[in-house]
């Protein structure tokens, strides 16, 4: 396996000039890192609700930009044996080759030949593209330079914690939202992002007037029609609209109303609307980058639907997951399944201030468990 992005100057006259991306498999190879941490043993991670900044140094292409394929590896896998016996697989993807969803059947398929010693693996990805009809790559990109596609962003300080909501609990708060609204349409994570989001609100201190948004990150395989194959290696995702209401509307609100609205904008991301997109972006590209979200906003991505706790490369399941650096900004949740079914994990970014009064905070707490 091996590949990196190539960059292609399109400048036909009377045009102006432009670039596309493709990706040039060259058989060199991803890149493989066995590293070790002997200050560091499981519980150091696992057993405290702050994610250490030590993780960090498991994830060897932190900081690392798209563009940047073009020098570095498109995947650098790095195994970190830890002081007590515990080992960390860290796996840095460039988002060009994969979507959270490829990520992890990525994973999956690996950790089974791992497993298994076999080169066969039960669910072979797919690799033939998919374009709409009225879209003929390659894809002008309308910049001058491809340094032209890069926006820097400087992250303040930020603190990170990882928590656990049982099964129960995540049935309870769908419970509670779908019966505030007189429904049965609203789901476990819809409900508990709800609960979170009114949470964050009230430990950022907003004023009753101030804006905030929230913002989904959603896979389009099965949102497509015909769907794409479950196998499908790329990217088939899209931001839904953000859903902004005013601060005080939110807190003052019921779980209910907030987690009926995160699914109305779920529910908005159609076929009709993911083909509309694809239609008229390839002839207006444009990219979204972290400071077009406020500091009032969340965001979400990652889904407890992806497999993880199915990563078995021989040595048994995991035990916890967590993730690297690349795209964390004030108010970044990612979401993972819990390891019980029906369990929920969440990744929350916020400022440190931010952070403290959240996990002071005895409503929002009292609903996170202890793995």
């Amino acid at each position: 396996m091996g590949s990196q992005v190539n960059l292609h100057r399109l400048h036909p006259k009377g045009t102006p000039p432009s670039f596309s991306v493709c990706i040039s498999c060259n058989d060199e190879g991803a890149e493989f890192i066995h590293a070790v941490a002997n200050e560091v043993t499981i519980s150091d991670i696992v057993n405290s609700t702050s994610v250490p900044p030590i993780l960090q140094l498991f994830f060897h292409l932190n900081g690392a930009v798209n563009f940047e394929g073009q020098s570095l590896p498109l995947l650098s896998a790095q195994v970190t044996e830890l002081k007590d016996g515990g080992i960390f697989i860290g796996c840095s993807f460039n988002h060009i080759v994969a979507d959270g969803f490829s990520f992890w059947h990525f994973m999956n398929s690996w950790s089974e030949i791992s497993r298994t010693s076999s080169h066969s693996i039960t669910l072979p990805p797919t690799h033939e593209r998919w374009f709409i009809d009225s879209c003929t790559p390659p894809i002008r990109l309308p910049f001058q330079q491809p340094q032209d596609l890069i926006k820097s962003y400087s992250s303040p300080q930020l603190d990170e914690c990882a928590l656990h909501f049982s099964a129960e609990v995540v049935a309870k708060l769908k419970a509670k939202a779908n019966k505030e609204m007189q429904t049965n349409k609203i789901s476990s994570l819809q409900a508990l992002l709800a609960h979170v989001w009114r949470s964050v609100t009230r430990a950022r201190c907003l004023k009753p007037d101030q804006p905030t948004g929230y913002f989904l990150a959603m896979g389009n395989r099965s949102r497509l029609d015909p769907p794409l194959p479950s196998a499908y290696m790329g990217n088939s995702l899209q931001i839904a609209d953000a859903v902004r209401i005013l601060a005080g509307e939110l807190v003052g609100g019921s779980l209910g109303w907030a987690a009926n609205l995160l699914n109305e904008a779920v529910a908005s991301v159609t076929h009709d609307k993911i083909i509309e997109f694809l239609d008229s972006w390839p002839k207006c590209p444009s990219f979204n980058d972290i400071s077009q979200f406020a500091p009032c906003d969340l965001f979400t991505g990652s889904s407890p639907r992806f497999d993880v706790y199915g990563n078995d490369f021989g040595w048994g399941k995991p035990i916890a997951v967590r993730s690297g650096g690349a795209n964390k900004f004030d108010g970044k949740i990612t979401v993972y399944p819990g390891p019980e079914k029906g369990s929920i994990a969440l990744e929350i970014c916020l400022l440190p201030h931010v952070l403290k009064r959240l996990m002071e905070d005895s409503e929002f707490m009292k609903m996170v468990s202890a793995l």
